[in-house]
């Protein structure tokens, strides 16, 4: 048996963020990063509709890009003075991650990190509160999922945090809000997507409620990041983009992702590389790695008119390079002395991540080194051999 679980109102579709209007609250924390929600007009929109909804607002600003524990606490400080009743994140990843953490810091004050961090540990939820999640990147579908990811900066690593407790009441999926994405934020948040809905796809416990969605999710991602990445303000693919991170997080909440998210949490901890781009860089060697196990990759190549794994690990690379991220580790700025310095701890903890409980194939630590370091080099995995050599 299996269950889906889903927020309990999704708002989809151009202009969806009027529907703030019905919410029903006494005082909300609007949760953001820096200023762009400022600079669009999203919180302006937000705060006026919760007016609206005679729901006073205040905000807490100022959540950096990997949001940090330290951030996250005194987030949770801030609630406990404000005693809202509706906890808005709104912005990209980051903001609705750290207020996911906040809203459970706040309910539980006396919980660590590294026991959020266990499987399922989060106690139940909305004691206090109640979450919406308004996003305005198109990429992680966090604003769908039980899932938050804090940084612990002291270790260099990512703890994700993960329960359907932390899926929230709330998602509001409005195209309009992502009109001034920069292109790199686009490239990079709409490859975050594409990895979702490939790992949702062939986890280990996927099913074909999922698998719908997973799949329609990579098919819109291929017809429409390119033209959101070169044409930023066409808001109808906007919204295509926004609907297929949406779509993806729908999917993965519910059967979890794989290897592709156990080592990025430890690239973005570790060097700060985007999770996206790290994301981008890691997917097409895993699914070469993971096709051993799993024919699932043959049907998403199917979309392109391809066969099997290897050609649509291809055309994740054409996606990949159309889109300007870069093609590994290295030609993001990492020295190879400080990579080799580092590659054990990497892999270790990779292997510790929940998220590889999920993927199709059972790794080894050693596999996982050799993946880190073909995907270090740029180059292609040999699927037979796991050898960093081009692959043939």
């Amino acid at each position: 048996m299996a269950k889906f679980v889903v927020p309990k109102e999704i708002h989809h579709g151009l202009g969806s963020l009027e529907n703030l209007k019905e919410i029903k609250g006494k005082k909300a924390v609007i949760v953001i990063g820096g200023s762009s929600v400022k600079k669009n007009g999203s919180l302006e929109k937000t705060q006026a509709f919760l007016k609206e909804a005679n729901i006073e607002s205040v905000v807490f600003g100022g959540v950096e890009a990997d949001p940090s524990i330290e951030t996250v606490k005194k987030g949770a400080e801030f609630f406990t003075q404000e005693q809202p009743d509706v906890i808005v994140g709104l912005g990209g990843c980051s903001a609705i991650d750290a207020a996911k953490a906040m809203w459970v810091y706040y309910e539980y004050p006396e919980s660590t990190l590294e026991e959020l961090a266990a499987p399922f540990a989060v106690k139940t939820m909305r004691n206090k509160a109640y979450f919406v999640a308004i996003p305005t990147t198109s990429g992680t579908g966090t604003e769908i999922t039980g899932l938050a990811v804090i940084t612990d900066h002291e270790k260099g690593t990512k703890y994700p945090i993960v329960s359907h407790e932390l899926t929230p009441d709330v998602a509001i999926i409005d195209g309009e809000l992502c009109a001034s994405m920069p292109a790199h934020v686009t490239a990079n948040t709409g490859l975050d997507a594409l990895s979702h809905s490939v790992e949702a796809y062939v986890s280990n416990i996927a099913d074909r409620y999922n698998d719908a969605l997973a799949k329609d999710s990579v098919d819109l991602i291929f017809k429409n990041l390119p033209t959101a990445y070169n044409e930023p303000e066409n808001l109808e693919v906007r919204q295509a983009m926004h609907d297929a991170s949406c779509m993806a997080g729908m999917a993965f909440t519910n059967v979890w992702l794989g290897i592709v998210h156990s080592m990025s949490h430890q690239l973005g901890g570790t060097f700060g590389i985007p999770h996206g781009c790290a994301n981008a860089i890691l997917m097409p060697n895993v699914i070469r790695y993971n096709s051993k196990v799993t024919d699932k990759y043959n049907d998403l190549a199917a979309l392109f008119g391809k066969c099997n794994a290897q050609e649509f690990a291809v055309e994740v690379e054409k996606l990949r390079d159309a889109v300007g991220v870069v093609p590994s580790i290295k030609a993001y700025g990492i020295d190879e002395k400080t990579w080799n310095e580092k590659i054990d701890t990497l892999a270790e903890n990779a292997m510790k991540d929940p998220c590889t409980l999920f993927n199709p194939r059972k790794p080894e630590l050693e596999e996982i080194k050799a993946i880190y370091n073909a995907c270090y080099e740029g180059k292609k995995i040999n699927v037979d051999g796991l050898t960093c050599t081009i692959y043939s």
